[in-house]
């Protein structure tokens, strides 16, 4: 039985997160997070957060074993941007697109 876990409109660029989630991807829950302990990055702890929450959940609602969980799936998709504005010369304004991005993570239990 997969169990998911998303996290919605995390305030950081797809591109900043595809690096990180392409480490632990297809590897045992306990070595991903492992992984993720050691980087010092901000958006590995944000990613770790995910997968303990998914690892929370499966435990607790679905009766599944921490060592036999594995990362079946995780991959990262763009959110809502926000629009906003800073001005420029002459009176003029220019548009700035924050990205944003949702990140889904889902384990299985593997024997």
């Amino acid at each position: 039985m997969a169990v998911r876990a998303i996290a919605k409109n995390t305030g950081v660029s797809v591109k900043k997160v595809k690096p990180i989630i392409d480490m632990v991807r297809g590897q045992n829950v306990t070595d991903a997070l492992q992984v993720l302990q050691v980087l010092a990055t901000p958006i590995s702890r944000l990613v770790l957060g995910l997968v303990k929450s998914v690892t929370a959940n499966a435990e607790n609602n679905m009766m599944l074993q921490r060592a036999n969980l594995k990362i079946i799936d995780i991959h990262v998709d763009q959110s809502v941007r926000l629009k906003r504005f800073r001005p420029r010369s002459k009176g003029r304004a220019s548009r700035i697109t924050r990205a944003n991005s949702s990140i889904t993570v889902v384990v299985e239990e593997v024997s």
